[in-house]
């Protein structure tokens, strides 16, 4: 019998987001089963990213790999969006995959169109989000009636679901990989603390976050003040596990608040040797104490610290504080525990399930506040109450403080543990049943339908989405919408718009053809293929078909093939030097996608990237000294 088929549509399982880990831990968990054939449909990342080689299992990028499809996406925020998310590619998936079960995590907004799908309820799916704030988005709402598994992140949404009669919503936690967090020694703590260069005497607030406005940062800095002030003789740092290059002005708050910037430090991670350090912050691109090299930098999205080096960086705190306006989950507060620190929580939002009396937290109180726009019901955390429980905890007896502490752990483990949470998927996928001899094939979009001329423009722009794209539920609160009617204040033409509503549809038909890059080579030559890539301008491409003979004289067994913009193709019809004239595509740029790395065994045998030195990078000047030292005449 063969192994039933999960597509797990999310961020990728490695991508430094909270998704990404929630994946990667869920993934790894199902993986070693060894029951499932598994596909991670992996959010923002292109269609064949060779970085997607890198799981066990297969993952395939959301996002189209050809620079001009996206390019016409862009055009249309609210299609960029759900691009991204995975609504482009989504039938074409589920159709060239046939699972037996589908599941999305992601926000609502990163969701809610596979409700739509012809397939949907076809097969076992589950959507699986995160909603943070009252009132309840009435997306999320209209949702609930169409998804038999609607799954919440914390019972804060769950409860306010289930009371308007959605009884089918209930809770599941986003996973932890509970075994790389955990309370080091005493003796391992102090050391830790002066390789660091930190005073084990010191009492160390930590907050792990990316630094986005939904962080209350400064609530936690006058709070920290406060506390300071009330204990002068204690030396007292304020450790913030964050990118000081986006968000709030972190140094510009600390000043106002008259916190020393001394007494914050923060997670560096050094681009040339990755190794990490904390330290106070002075500028990115810092020296690094390791290497030597000013290539230290706080930590991102992009550039972060290992599991086990975060574990270190939670053990060098004596408390934990996480003040935010609202939050899905907020995993680290659960890493926090796992580390066996108190937690000071926001009693809003998915804080409330952390304050419960099993969570063994202490919670901060807050003041309302509403969200200009959305109406959101958001929490602005009291910096009194930030004061007042660091002192409790400060004051607070050991044995007592080591029996929350161990308590809170528990309650992480028996809740949010990958082995709690992946029993519960791996038992949801055993009960849903095998697929067989679905149609999963979408609706077709129609370039070609006649369209009303309706006076009104907000009406004429429904009628796109509905007739051309089949999208009757786009109405003006649609960012798509919205864009199109601003594009009309700027003088945009309606046969542009029209024009561009069918060219979508054109491309929404053809994007689920099975077409491989593969298609475009010839199966006879494998192995003995060149590549060489120039994908413009005129007087370039002819030029370097100079050289083109040369190629040939050094591998005569190999076809050449020639990648070009499809502007250009003629200029190398009827070269004889040409086995194949291919279309340039991004990926081109990628000399590891075209001649294989790690699992990836590649196309092409060798592929010359000329054009990345004089077309995409400037790196040919070296003053006017370079003697050459190609020979076009082998």
């Amino acid at each position: 019998m063969r192994k039933k088929k999960l597509v797990f549509q999310s961020d990728f399982a490695l991508a430094n987001t909270g998704f990404g880990r929630n994946t990667k831990a869920l993934l790894e968990y199902l993986y070693r089963t060894d029951k499932y054939d598994i596909v991670n449909y992996a959010v923002g990342m292109n269609w064949s990213n060779p970085g997607l080689k890198n799981t066990p299992w297969r993952s395939i990028g959301t996002l189209p790999d050809s620079q001009e499809e996206l390019n016409r996406l862009n055009q249309d925020p609210n299609l960029a969006r759900r691009a991204s998310y995975g609504d482009h590619y989504l039938n074409r998936i589920i159709e060239q995959e046939k699972p037996d079960v589908y599941i999305a995590v992601q926000d609502i907004w990163g969701v809610d169109f596979a409700v739509e799908k012809p397939w949907f309820n076809k097969i076992t799916s589950a959507l699986w989000t995160t909603l943070d704030s009252l009132p309840i988005l009435p997306t999320a709402i209209s949702i609930a009636p169409k998804a038999k598994n609607y799954w919440i992140w914390s019972n804060f949404a769950t409860k306010a679901l289930n009371e308007m009669g959605h009884k089918n919503v209930t809770t599941m936690h986003g996973a932890l990989e509970d075994k790389k967090f955990f309370k080091i020694l005493d003796v391992e703590k102090k050391n830790l603390r002066i390789k660091h260069g930190i005073d084990p005497s010191d009492f160390i607030v930590g907050f792990v976050f990316r630094n986005q406005l939904r962080k209350s940062v400064p609530n936690l800095l006058e709070g920290f003040a406060m506390f300071k002030n009330n204990n002068p003789n204690l030396n007292a740092k304020l450790l913030l596990h964050t990118y000081f290059g986006e968000g709030w002005n972190i140094k510009k708050l600390a000043e106002e608040y008259k916190v020393k910037i001394t007494d914050i430090l923060t997670t560096h991670i050094c681009k040339a040797c990755r190794n990490y350090s904390v330290k106070p912050h002075t500028t990115e691109d810092s020296e690094c104490p390791h290497c030597k090299n000013k290539a230290a930098v706080t930590t991102c999205v992009g550039l972060g610290v290992t599991e086990a080096q975060l574990n270190e960086v939670y053990n060098l705190m004596d408390v934990y504080c996480h003040p935010f306006t609202s939050g899905g989950q907020e995993i680290p507060i659960q890493e926090a525990k796992l580390a066996e620190l108190i937690t000071l929580v926001t009693n809003y939002s998915c804080g409330e399930e952390m304050c419960e009396p099993e969570a063994n937290s202490l919670p901060l109180n807050w003041s309302e506040y509403r969200e200009h726009g959305t109406e959101f019901i958001k929490a602005s955390t009291r910096p009194d109450s930030i004061a007042k429980q660091l002192q409790k905890v400060l004051e607070m007896p050991k044995d007592k403080k080591r029996d929350m502490e161990r308590a809170g752990r528990k309650w992480v483990l028996d809740n949010f543990s990958v082995d709690v949470i992946g029993k519960k998927i791996e038992n949801f996928i055993d009960n849903a049943p095998f697929v067989e001899n679905l149609d999963y094939k979408e609706e077709q979009r129609n370039p070609y339908v006649q369209i009303e001329n309706i006076a009104d423009n907000s009406e004429w722009i429904k009628s796109l989405y509905a007739n051309i794209l089949k999208r009757p539920e786009v109405d003006e609160k649609d960012d798509g919408h919205r864009y199109w009617m601003n594009e009309f204040s700027r003088g945009t033409t309606r046969q542009s718009i029209e024009n561009y509503f069918r060219q979508i549809a054109v491309q929404e038909n053809n994007k689920n053809k099975k077409v491989s890059f593969e298609d475009f080579l010839d199966k006879e030559d494998e192995g003995r293929r060149l590549l060489f890539v120039i994908p413009e301008s005129i007087g370039d491409i002819y030029m370097t078909t100079s050289i083109f003979e040369s190629i040939k004289k050094q591998y005569p067994d190999h076809n050449l093939y020639v990648a070009v913009k499809p502007e250009y193709k003629d200029i190398l019809i009827a070269n004889p030097n040409v086995h194949k004239i291919l279309d340039y595509i991004p990926q081109m740029d990628q000399l590891l996608w075209l001649e294989g790395v790690s699992n990836h065994k590649g196309f092409f045998e060798i592929a010359f990237l000329p054009y990345i030195g004089t077309q995409k990078i400037f790196n040919y000047q070296h003053n006017g000294k370079t003697k050459i030292a190609y020979d076009l005449n082998l």
